[in-house]
């Protein structure tokens, strides 16, 4: 473990917390913070382009306690008006509501953190962001390397905003490593930590299980409230996950695109989540590009067998257009719950081989990734079939086979049950899971 050298008391710490304290006597901390926002329990993660207001709105009325904007980029929000206004809104039911920002300049930081000084909580630093644009612009967890100006950034606005700062992070392979990265967070100044339990290199098809032992070591090591990011699929899920790491609270990032009602354990309809969701957005300003994204989730596994609205969603540019989408939605899927036989009964919900519950479509239910799992898991094994099928038809007409093994290789394709089109339809069924 190879943990960066910082001195007891670095160069950028230019005031002492005693100091500190007596410049922002009003400004809370740690504990304090959490209990002023009402102890959340259940928080909705910053996403970008889908924790807009509206979004956040509809989280709340099914018990989300706290909830993330979107990150923004520190530099574009404090430079550029139009992006502010665009990508910030807010109102006076909000609260408690936390605005995240990426950034690699401490001082761009704090000029951006100050335009929500009065309408948030707290501002949060994205140390988490996994993607390539992240890493070409030095920021969110491409600064996992540069401890020290992670320190800065945060000292920054805990030495001059008049809010308190906290700060999402990823973890290390290195579970020492990782604790020792929080406490360094901590002691520059973060007053709540999100862990979210995985590393920098579990995304898209990679993303595999978020690792509550370390989320746990963090929660162990330091003093302030630590909200847990990871694995939560099931309403069922939240408590096990605060049993297991002893956090404050847990953040939903995916499930609750694909199930806003998460928090409230309550079983419920994707038209109905759609109805709600375009009756805020008529209300609230929301970019048709964010309303065709949430839609999309919502309907995640009712598109592919309706296929022709999925068409109709995609050239919709107005809450109106959209809501016509799901109101011939909602007509057939009605329908088809009214016809299903036996009965949806919310309260005895099957289960797969796996453990995952096995929820008609027309039901709001998380975005399923297999391919994390054990070496036989559902998805590894589709994959496995494709990749067989495609490795016979392509020796079938590269070579000449005997009729043994032309016989072998139909047995395969037939118990694996699969055609050509069946394998790229797994195919994408894993790639977008």
């Amino acid at each position: 473990m190879t943990v960066p050298e910082t001195p007891a008391v670095p160069a950028h710490f230019t005031m002492s917390e005693d100091e500190i304290i007596a410049k922002f006597p009003n400004r809370l901390r740690g504990y304090d913070l959490f209990r002023k926002m009402g102890s959340p329990k259940h928080v909705v993660a910053p996403m970008v382009d889908q924790s807009e207001l509206a979004w956040r709105i509809l989280s709340r009325r099914y018990d989300a306690d706290l909830c993330y904007t979107p990150m923004f980029h520190a530099r574009l929000f404090h430079q550029d008006k139009k992006y502010r206004d665009e990508q910030w809104q807010t109102n006076e039911d909000e609260r408690p509501v936390i605005v995240q920002f990426c950034a690699n300049d401490p001082d761009v930081l704090l000029k951006a953190a100050s335009f929500v000084v009065g309408q948030a909580d707290a501002v949060d630093l994205n140390l988490g962001c996994p993607q390539h644009i992240a890493r070409r612009g030095h920021y969110g967890s491409y600064l996992m390397e540069d401890w020290n100006l992670v320190s800065q950034l945060i000292r920054k606005l805990h030495e001059n905003l008049d809010i308190p700062v906290t700060a999402k992070i990823r973890v290390y392979p290195d579970v020492e490593k990782t604790v020792e990265y929080a406490k360094m967070v901590e002691a520059a100044g973060a007053q709540i930590i999100t862990v979210h339990g995985r590393l920098r290199e579990q995304k898209g098809h990679k993303t595999g299980l978020a690792d509550w032992a370390k989320i746990k070591a963090v929660k162990d090591a330091v003093k302030v409230p630590v909200f847990a990011n990871g694995n939560i699929l099931y309403y069922e899920d939240i408590q096990r996950c605060i049993d297991a790491t002893g956090v404050e609270g847990v953040m939903s990032a995916e499930t609750n695109l694909y199930n806003p009602a998460l928090f409230s354990g309550k079983i419920l309809p994707s038209w109905q989540l759609a109805e709600e969701y375009l009756e805020i957005c008529g209300k609230v300003s929301t970019k048709s590009s964010y309303i065709r994204a949430h839609l999309f989730k919502l309907f995640r596994y009712t598109l592919p067998i309706h296929t022709d609205l999925r068409q109709q969603l995609v050239v919709a540019h107005s809450v109106e257009e959209f809501s016509v989408v799901v109101a011939e939605l909602k007509t057939r899927l009605v329908e088809e719950a009214t016809k299903a036989t036996p009965p949806f009964d919310a309260d005895n919900v099957e289960t797969d081989e796996f453990g995952y519950r096995k929820y008609p479509h027309w039901i709001c239910q998380p975005a399923l990734r297999f391919e994390h799992d054990k070496q036989h898991s559902k998805s590894k094994r589709l994959l496995n079939e494709c990749q067989t099928s495609e490795q016979t038809e392509q020796t079938s007409e590269q070579t000449e086979q005997t009729s043994e093994q032309v016989e072998q290789t139909s047995k395969v394709v037939t118990s694996s049950n699969e055609t050509t089109e069946d394998c790229d339809t797994k195919r994408q069924k894993v790639a977008t899971a």
